[in-house]
């Protein structure tokens, strides 16, 4: 059917050719987690559906905002991030991870959150047609952006409980046309941490097939492994010249709602990310990234209390939902926890089982169907995210108790 003309008035039935979404944009849909925290809102939930804290933010990074915006630092930032913001990340990489140097001037983009981190990376970095590997079950934002870079995802399973890969399966994925595999480690949704021999084992794929590997780190302070139990692959022998690493502030000083993240790349690889992010958004909020030197200085033993206090909400929720009668496989990393939903919901309907807790027992979460390609694998699944106050977990454990 030609498009209607601009005037008139199409017949019963039929749609105004302007009024279509692009090809692209219809092979998926909007965000099912966003999509459930509109629902915990409406119906009055506990929302442990959405990553978000219900807590404050490091006083620190407030006064450092406010302060900024009276000096009236309002103005763009250059391009790919303020001067200061850079250096004090690349000062802060040293101190967590002696040996792995960073060059502020050539290997660091600022960008609007780690969620555009990843689309300027791919956009960037990927060409059509090429493939970039993902572990599944998948954050649901990296599904739509392969599709909108144009390239070809292959799957790799994750298995519960506890979330390893088929070496075989990881092998048979990188081809002559894989161009980068995507890592995840703290994983969300599963808390999987990506072990060094793993690590090892990515390295020898991506340099045997002249690969890249794009890491999202965003919770790299929140594990529960102890010291060393986090490893950037950038840090690992092979993969130094052929790592992207994207980070942000959101989750490790509670400031979801500031959007600043960057990238670390060699700075080949940053050339492309900063040219395609200088057309996505041109910046980062000046005065926020004033703040983020601030974060960047905190000391250490705000990365031990923090990943103290997320483990003391990660036993609380598990242990309630155990006794509740999910099946629970408890996370070693980010904030997030997969859960079994067999004995709750034989039916294995995730999105109408999500939709009850929310608006029977007055609890979101997220259908774990979102998180796989073929949404029947995670049919049996739900996730629950635990960056709240214990006053509020207790409060979601005594509405979940209604299910026992």
């Amino acid at each position: 059917m030609l498009p209607s003309r601009p005037g008139s008035t199409p017949g019963a039935g039929q749609v105004p050719g302007a009024a279509r979404l692009s090809a692209k944009a219809s092979t998926f849909t909007e965000s099912v987690i966003r999509d459930m925290t509109r629902l915990a809102a409406a119906h009055g939930a506990v929302n442990l559906a959405q990553g978000f804290p219900d807590f404050s933010c490091p006083a620190e990074l407030k006064d450092a905002a406010k302060a900024a915006i009276d000096a009236d630092v309002n103005q763009y930032a250059i391009t790919w991030g303020a001067p200061a913001f850079r250096a004090a990340i690349t000062a802060k990489v040293a101190r967590a991870y002696p040996g792995w140097t960073v060059d502020p001037d050539t290997e660091i983009c600022v960008t609007c959150g780690a969620t555009e981190a990843m689309i300027a990376t791919m956009l960037g970095l990927v060409d059509p047609g090429e493939e970039v590997i993902f572990f599944e079950p998948f954050y649901e934002n990296y599904g739509p952006d392969a599709i909108l870079s144009g390239a070809t995802p292959r799957l790799v399973k994750l298995r519960a409980p506890d979330w390893s890969f088929d070496e075989a399966e990881l092998r048979a994925a990188f081809t002559d046309r894989t161009r980068a595999i995507v890592v995840n480690t703290p994983h969300n949704p599963t808390g999987k941490m990506f072990s060094r021999a793993e690590l090892d084992l990515i390295a020898e794929l991506c340099q045997r097939y002249d690969a890249l590997v794009v890491t999202d780190e965003i919770y790299e302070h929140i594990q529960y492994l102890g010291p060393g139990g986090h490893i950037p692959p950038a840090t690992v022998p092979g993969l130094e010249d052929r790592t992207i690493t994207v980070n942000a502030l959101s989750k490790t000083y509670a400031v979801t709602g500031w959007r600043v993240g960057w990238t670390i790349a060699p700075a080949v690889l940053t050339e492309g990310i900063r040219k395609t992010h200088d057309f996505l958004t041109v910046g980062a909020a000046a005065p926020l990234q004033a703040a983020g030197v601030a974060a960047m200085g905190l000391p250490e033993q705000y990365y031990a209390d923090l990943a103290a206090a997320y483990q003391v909400r990660r036993d609380l929720l598990c242990g309630t939902l155990a006794d509740v009668g999910f099946g629970v496989s408890r996370p070693d990393g980010a904030y997030y926890v997969m859960c079994d939903t067999r004995a709750l919901d034989p039916a294995g309907d995730d999105v109408a089982f999500a939709r009850h807790l929310v608006a029977d027992v007055g609890v979101a979460c997220v259908p774990g169907s979102s998180f796989f390609a073929d949404p029947a694998d995670g049919r049996h699944i739900i996730r629950f995210a635990f960056p709240k106050r214990e006053e509020t977990l207790r409060e979601a454990a005594a509405r979940l108790g209604k299910l026992s």
